[in-house]
């Protein structure tokens, strides 16, 4: 990160005025602190700095990373700003721009030389010092026969090996992936496969670029972040810097929806009016029924959205880890149920009220399962983002079904 901090980051990004501090800062440091910062503040600081400007903070940085920044801008002045590129950086962009961002060719980078199997050490030594002097950075050896990859050398083995030895001897297995393949795909590949590079290869088995490992967990962070943001019915857009009106701006729209779920709860126990106004202590226990279910929907709902995310979970074994959450959900109910059921016992000296409530702790925990398990899939499927705001309807199920069977029953036996 060219001896960027993450305390220079904060500077930018908390500071009364983030463009007079990210000013003060060295042209070498500027363009990995924008890749750091929230898209808002990237953008705010990009629409404020002049092309000559821009262009002297973009020569320091290698071509992927440029083209990340030029995603910000809008199409026109992306354009201008390539045009006023050198002639070999305006080309190596150009490529990498003809991708999707969202693919794994939109994360790849150009550090790489490519040898063939017959070349000797000294002949790669060469490729990698121009290389060097060009980009100052040392590439991957990658080795390729007609066009197509056959592995990669080690950047030790020059150490070891002497100048004029052949490097075929050498060539060891490297990681490919195709360059359509998604950012879901690429992070699943580099979960099962923690290597610290991917080539990303295309349609004819050419080698188009390399992906790092501090890509692939930058994206990766970003994912994390999104999902987190999704699960708390957070806007992906919304940053911790935002003022108070852009945060209503992103929240109040599940906060509606919620309005309407919480009726609905409301609306079920109104229908036990005459049970509650006889006996005003089931109103006690109302809060537990609610939040145990709850409790336990979140926590089907967290496993999962993760599955999902990891590729683990689908519909074609959907059913059985259903079925799991459901009997977890009954052996939890059981055991929680029963510890209530003795307390409330113990408490008000009614034991069936205390079985009561421990009937309705097992079947609402059973729900919370069926729910925290079924949401993300059914939203999965209808192409929505698994996590976003499930919260809000889990916790609906599990109160209105929670509230049903324990006035419900309480309706039966003691009204």
């Amino acid at each position: 990160m060219q001896g960027i901090s993450g305390t220079q980051i904060k500077e930018v990004l908390h500071s009364k005025n983030s463009l007079e501090k990210f000013n003060s800062l060295e042209n070498n440091k500027k363009g990995h602190i924008l890749l750091h910062l929230p898209k808002s503040k990237r953008t705010t600081i990009l629409s404020n700095l002049s092309n000559e400007e821009l262009l002297k903070i973009l020569k320091h940085l290698d071509p992927d990373k440029i083209t990340d920044l030029l995603q910000s801008l809008s199409e026109h002045r992306s354009k201008k700003i390539i045009d006023l590129l050198s002639k070999s950086l305006k080309d190596k962009v150009e490529f990498l721009l003809k991708f999707n961002p969202k693919t794994a060719a939109g994360m790849m980078s150009l550090d790489y030389i490519e040898v063939q199997k017959k070349n000797k050490f000294s002949q790669v030594s060469e490729l990698i010092k121009k290389h060097e002097q060009r980009t100052g950075k040392i590439p991957e050896i990658l080795v390729v026969e007609n066009g197509l990859l056959l592995g990669e050398v080690k950047i030790h083995q020059l150490a070891l090996v002497k100048k004029t030895e052949n490097i075929s001897k050498h060539i060891t297995h490297i990681s490919s992936i195709h360059y359509s393949s998604n950012r879901d795909e690429v992070i699943t590949q580099f979960r099962h496969n923690p290597h610290n590079k991917f080539v990303v290869l295309g349609d004819e088995g050419e080698v188009l670029g390399i992906i790092y490992s501090d890509d692939v967990l930058r994206v990766m962070h970003k994912t994390s972040v999104k999902h987190l943001g999704d699960f708390a019915g957070v806007n992906e857009e919304e940053e911790v810097i935002d003022g108070p009106l852009t945060k209503v701006k992103f929240r109040y729209k599940w906060l509606i929806v919620n309005i309407f779920t919480t009726f609905l709860a409301a609306g079920v126990i109104s229908l036990f009016e005459g049970t509650i106004a006889s006996f005003t202590l089931l109103a006690v226990y109302m809060p537990i029924v609610a939040g145990m279910g709850g409790n336990v929907g979140t926590q089907a709902l967290a496993v999962a959205v993760r599955g999902i995310a990891l590729k683990e979970l689908d519909w074609s074994n959907g059913r059985k880890v259903i079925f799991n959450e459901m009997l977890a959900g009954i052996i939890n109910g059981v055991i929680t149920g029963t510890l209530i059921a003795l307390l409330a016992i113990f408490w008000n000296q009614n034991v069936l009220i205390g079985v009561i409530l421990g009937i309705s702790i097992v079947v609402n925990l059973l729900i919370a399962g069926i729910f925290g398990s079924t949401i993300p899939l059914i939203m999965k499927s209808l192409g929505k983002d698994p996590a976003t705001s499930a919260t809000i309807f889990i916790t609906t199920a599990t109160d209105v079904f929670g509230f049903l069977v324990f006035l419900g029953l309480a309706t039966i036996f003691l009204y």
